[in-house]
């Protein structure tokens, strides 16, 4: 269940961040033709009758998780809830489908200020209630623009690396405490059969927002100017680099980053994923593997890790708002039944309410204990001013910095450029 957070790359999460409106339209009516997810023949009031409610999902990797979305829609009495389960580039279809009433009146993404400058979503601070005390105040944070809050936080969904604990023993291999010790164990772990880490299809962009967070710098400060164009932004940057370069880095997994498969099957000794990912490499190496958050930059840096997931929205353009809204309330903060089967059953997600996740006992030992305790030390949380178009800047950056050894400096300087310009444009 990746989302997570808005890192530079190509994982389901940051599709959303490289998403393109109007251009994505055509795209979106071949994928997905007129099928909304709401029941067929059905709409509107239906003159009396129940709402119809179309609520969108991106396609879970985890086993399971279709079926429950079906079983949370059906057991709601008070509207006909379609699912749309959304398979490939969701970030585009989504931003196509909150163009037009065609789209979904229910859906899960992750909030950006131009969301809001849209008008693609409605404030839902009527549905919280008594029950807002008992959300994570980072939560609330993430989803508030202008003292307005736009959406229930389903999941939370920190990331961290995995390591085998049996190879690093053999190699007499810490945990490592800096970025320069992260690669100098890749480069120890690799063999002839085994790449000493895996971040990602594409050679570590991923990781970008933890190393930029690692060196003390941020996307956005907390007066939203660029918190990334300094020297130890360029450095952390720069060691990104480094790692790709060294040869220990596993390109071509048979899956990307989010699924556990290049490390369960042996492929790298160190890989980066999400706690969501734990219960597979549980079942398929016993306790023969450990968890670290990426590594201070030095000894002025600090440890760091994405505190993603997926938050639920109503989109401004349904037909039936109140009803949507109605929906959401029932299922992501009354339901506390279904928010538990939700975020412990199919992989494991840290419940957003704080009641749930103080008895959530899956979470309370071994290592899955050790990545909460991470998060709550370390996590990072999105900022809502960081917008597609800045993401897609970042995601460049890194591009052109890992695989291409391009000066960044250099590059951070475009990223400035259009950071300042989007800045602009949003808030004068």
């Amino acid at each position: 269940m990746p989302a997570r957070i808005p890192n530079a790359g190509l994982s389901r999460r940051d599709l959303l961040k490289r998403t393109g409106g109007l251009a994505a339209l055509a795209a979106f009516t071949a994928a997905c033709g007129s099928n909304t997810g709401r029941p067929a023949g059905t709409g509107g009031d239906g003159g009396g009758s129940k709402a119809t409610l179309s609520q969108w999902y991106h396609q879970y990797g985890e086993a399971g998780t279709k079926e429950a979305a079906l079983k949370y829609a059906k057991g709601y009495g008070d509207a006909t809830v379609g699912v749309q389960w959304v398979p490939g580039d969701y970030g585009a279809k989504l931003a196509s489908g909150l163009l037009s009433s065609n789209g979904p009146d229910v859906f899960e993404s992750q909030l950006n200020v131009a969301m809001v400058k849209s008008n693609q979503v409605v404030p839902l601070d009527d549905i919280l209630g008594d029950v807002k005390d008992d959300f994570n105040p980072n939560d609330l944070k993430t989803n508030t623009i202008d003292g307005k809050l736009y959406g229930i936080k389903m999941i939370d969904d920190p990331q961290v690396f995995y390591y085998r604990k049996s190879l690093f023993d053999q190699a007499g291999i810490k945990p490592p405490e800096t970025v320069d010790d992260l690669i100098a164990a890749a480069r120890e772990l690799t063999t002839d059969k085994v790449k000493g880490i895996f971040v990602g299809n594409d050679g570590g962009s991923i990781i970008g927002g933890p190393a930029l967070w690692s060196s003390g710098g941020a996307y956005l400060t907390d007066d939203n100017l660029p918190g990334f164009a300094n020297p130890r932004a360029a450095q952390a940057f720069g060691k990104l680099h480094e790692l790709f370069a060294s040869k220990s880095v596993l390109l071509g997994a048979p899956a990307d980053w989010w699924g556990p498969g290049a490390f369960v099957q042996g492929l790298a000794a160190i890989q980066w994923t999400g706690l969501w990912a734990m219960p597979a490499i549980q079942k398929a190496l016993g306790d023969d593997f450990g968890v670290f958050a990426y590594p201070k930059l030095d000894a002025q840096g600090k440890q760091a890790l994405p505190s993603g997931g997926w938050t639920q929205f109503v989109s401004a353009k349904s037909a039936n708002i109140e009803a949507a809204k109605k929906f959401v309330k029932w299922l992501w903060v009354d339901n506390t039944e279904f928010q538990e089967d939700w975020n412990l059953n199919y992989g494991f997600h840290i419940p957003p309410r704080k009641s749930l996740a103080a008895k959530a006992t899956k979470l309370q030992s071994g290592t899955a204990a050790e990545v909460v305790k991470l998060n709550q030390d370390f996590g990072v949380v999105d900022r809502p001013a960081w917008t597609p178009k800045m993401g897609t800047g970042f995601t460049d950056l890194l591009t052109n910095v890992i695989r291409k050894g391009a000066d960044p400096a250099a590059e951070i300087t475009k990223l400035d450029k259009t950071v300042n310009t989007e800045l602009a444009r949003l808030f004068g």
